[in-house]
């Protein structure tokens, strides 16, 4: 069966529309991927319209019903990573403490699939040619290497991100649940209010949604 170039135009346009379906309905964080969903949406939705459009065997019908389920599988993965902190680390992980004061964690660095080669590329590309230097790196979840040289300030991450707590960074600055309850409750808010919180100065800022 020869695939028509009517049927071949019309699956073009059909995947065109659900690439930008998805651009618009999940942010537009697969343009630069910052996280694996974001990667992983890109390449199964490539995969996809390059290896359905040209199979004649394959109906309209078929490829807008199976972009139509991958959209819906990628919405159900993202709106798990933002509600539940569990799922989101067994997807996306969490930033990684590599090198602290100059000392490589090199289990960690194994466990996170970094090599010594790979390390220490990523530290050329940071213009960083003496560990010792270095008073923090931290290897993020889209595999960058986050740098922070000795007399240097440190690294802040958000105690709360889209409504959950971080309780490994809220564990870093010496505070606990209950403190960050009460300041909450002192500018009348709920956790899951909170679109973004850092700590900074011995201050807590605060972004609501």
């Amino acid at each position: 069966m020869v695939l028509s170039y009517g049927d071949l135009t019309l699956k073009f346009i059909i995947g065109f529309l659900f690439m930008v379906l998805q651009i618009n309905l999940f942010g537009r964080g697969n343009i630069a991927p910052t996280s694996a969903i974001d990667q992983l949406q890109n390449y199964v939705l490539g995969g996809i319209v390059g290896g359905m459009i040209y199979n004649s065997a394959i109906t309209i019908l078929q490829f807008s019903l199976v972009l139509l389920i991958w959209t819906m599988v990628v919405f159900i993965a993202k709106f798990m990573t933002n509600h539940n902190n569990l799922f989101k680390k067994v997807i996306e992980g969490t930033p990684q403490l590599i090198i602290k004061n100059g000392k490589i964690d090199v289990d960690l660095a194994l466990r996170n699939g970094l090599s010594a080669n790979d390390l220490s590329f990523k530290l050329r590309q940071a213009g960083v040619m003496d560990v010792r230097n270095v008073k923090r790196a931290v290897f993020e979840r889209n595999g960058q290497l986050t740098l922070v040289m000795k007399n240097e300030d440190s690294i802040k991450y958000p105690i709360i991100l889209d409504g959950k707590i971080d309780a490994d960074e809220l564990s870093s600055i010496h505070k606990d649940d209950e403190w960050l309850e009460t300041e909450l409750k002192k500018r009348n808010l709920e956790i899951s209010e909170v679109y973004m919180a850092n700590y900074i100065d011995n201050q807590l800022i605060i972004y609501e949604y």
